[in-house]
């Protein structure tokens, strides 16, 4: 369902000039990787965990799976369509979530279905259905007509996921989902991404909670520093490093590359 091939993207930061021979050291500018010639493939039925500290790339690489940032080189190809021939229509087959999503919060969730519900050229009729369908599903019948800037962390949550239902796309990208959310939330979260999975969805997903992807994924990439620096099921990584803990794994392997203190 998503094929990527030697996929990076570059930025441009502002570091300091330590040749500067003044007192107040200047900057400079330099290109940096925040995604380094990644490969790989998600097949149907299957939930993907991109496993990583703040900073190790998760958010850029999602973002352009999601089609929001465009790569410095590489393919990315949804199901059926490549980005580079046919992006539009790529882009309907997916459901995005970033952790940092805004909502309108004048309008209720119920306004906001239907407002992307027509963005997706869906007939009015359709989503009624998807809309009360949906409100089930994400047990939303409590709140469906409230106004959005009125909502717990968890129904607004609840309601962005709802945001990417409304089409009933193939694939969802959602990155730090649960981030910030209690545990009833975060299992209403969980839960629904299992559902979602048994339907034959794909869903790629990034966290930094290494527990929470023990219990949820079919595989996992370890990322640091844009690169994969691991992969595999949750068994065949706790046999390989003879550990119960994912978090150990990613601390031994960002250790032996002298990391320890950046992850």
């Amino acid at each position: 369902m998503i094929k990527v091939k030697n996929l990076s993207k570059s930025f441009t930061r502002e570091v300091k000039d330590s040749r500067s021979r003044k007192k107040r050291l200047k900057t400079k500018k330099e290109d940096f990787l925040a995604v380094n010639n990644l490969s790989f493939e998600v097949g149907k039925g299957q939930i993907i965990g991109i496993l990583g500290p703040n900073g190790a790339g998760k958010t850029t690489l999602l973002r352009m799976l999601g089609g929001i940032l465009t790569p410095s080189c590489g393919n990315i190809q949804i199901g059926d369509y490549d980005y580079e021939k046919d992006k539009n229509a790529a882009k309907k087959e997916i459901g995005y979530l970033s952790g940092n999503t805004k909502l309108y919060n004048r309008l209720s969730p119920r306004e906001l279905l239907t407002t992307f519900g027509s963005l997706y050229d869906m007939s009015n009729e359709d989503i009624q259905k998807s809309i009360e369908n949906i409100t089930k599903i994400m047990d939303m019948e409590s709140f469906i007509d409230n106004r959005i800037g009125n909502l717990s962390t968890g129904q607004t949550q609840r309601t962005s996921i709802a945001r990417c239902l409304i089409h009933s796309p193939k694939v969802y990208i959602f990155d730090e989902p649960t981030l910030g959310l209690d545990v009833i939330s975060s299992k209403s979260i969980l839960d629904f991404m299992k559902n979602e999975r048994d339907k034959g969805k794909t869903v790629l997903y990034s966290t930094h909670y290494m527990e929470e992807a023990e219990i949820l994924c079919d595989k996992i990439y370890m990322m640091h520093k844009g690169e994969f620096i691991e992969e595999g099921t949750c068994k065949e990584l706790k046999d390989k490093y003879n550990t119960n803990s994912l978090r150990d794994i990613f601390i031994k392997l960002a250790s032996e590359r002298g990391d320890l203190d950046e992850a």
